[in-house]
């Protein structure tokens, strides 16, 4: 048994920290569909909003890769995604409502403005995918949108004993490095997951390991029931795997405290 394992089987408050509608079943949906027949599970989305058009390259490539035509509906239906995927199992779901990378904009006026809308690249925060959002790093810009995941960690997992569980980061999504980097910052007792599916490609940084003196522990679970809630969101489904099969492989976690590594038996 792992301690992860042990706070869910005393009933402590189960809280994961979500960059995206759909990161907390990808990363944690076997754990979080145990743990909730077992206590209250409360997934927290941070970034839950499209920004206003124009929009860059980056982001006309992905609602295109969704076939999508407008942001906005799209992100309507990828909320109503995560609450189809996640409230039939007693799940709640917050959905913060910050804007994602791909459509963060610069706090900029004037002239500059103008011209961001002919080429909304000079407009955003991370105009790229691949240079700025994929980077790992939290542009000086963005300073208030971390203040604003400390706000929000604070206030719904700071107000009682709980486990929280945060993205690693792994891949470097600048999304994912922002919530761990405020599940750090923050006094909860937090465990970390790795981020699937960019863990099948993306190393871990041991840097991040060794500072939080974090321990590997693995869970494994009924592979259908994973599945099955990660179809739920459809809209993501070609982006994420290309049409393929969904790879499904033990959830990891990182903990500064562990008991060992055994898998949980799902049989009890």
């Amino acid at each position: 048994m792992n301690v992860i394992t042990e706070s869910i089987e005393q009933g402590v408050p189960l809280v994961v920290l979500a960059p995206h509608l759909d990161d907390a079943a990808l990363s944690c949906g076997a754990l979080i569909t145990y743990a909730a027949s077992r206590t209250s599970v409360t997934v927290v989305t941070f970034f839950t909003e499209a920004g206003q058009a124009p929009y860059t390259l980056s982001a006309r490539r992905y609602l295109h890769q969704v076939g999508a035509r407008n942001a906005k509906t799209l992100y309507q239906q990828r909320r109503d995604e995560d609450r189809a995927a996640l409230e039939p199992l007693g799940i709640t779901c917050v959905h913060v409502g910050l804007t994602e990378a791909l459509f963060r904009r610069r706090p900029t006026a004037g002239a500059r403005s103008r011209l961001a809308r002919l080429l909304p690249e000079l407009g955003h925060i991370y105009p790229v995918y691949r240079i700025y959002i994929t980077s790992g790093r939290i542009a000086a810009d963005d300073v208030d949108t971390l203040r604003e995941v400390c706000d929000v960690i604070k206030q719904t997992a700071g107000s009682g004993p709980s486990l929280v569980l945060a993205p690693l980061g792994v891949g470097g999504h600048v999304d994912h490095i922002l919530v761990r980097t405020a599940a750090e910052s923050s006094t909860t007792n937090v465990a970390y997951y790795s981020d699937f599916p960019y863990n099948q490609r993306d190393f871990v940084h041991d840097a991040f390991l060794d500072r939080n003196s974090l321990v590997e522990t693995i869970w494994s679970g009924p592979a259908a029931i994973k599945s099955e809630l990660i179809r739920t969101y459809g809209s993501q489904m070609q982006s994420l795997f290309g049409g393929e099969g969904i790879p499904l492989v033990p959830e990891v976690f990182f903990t500064t405290e562990t008991l060992g590594a055994t898998p949980v038996n799902w049989q009890k």
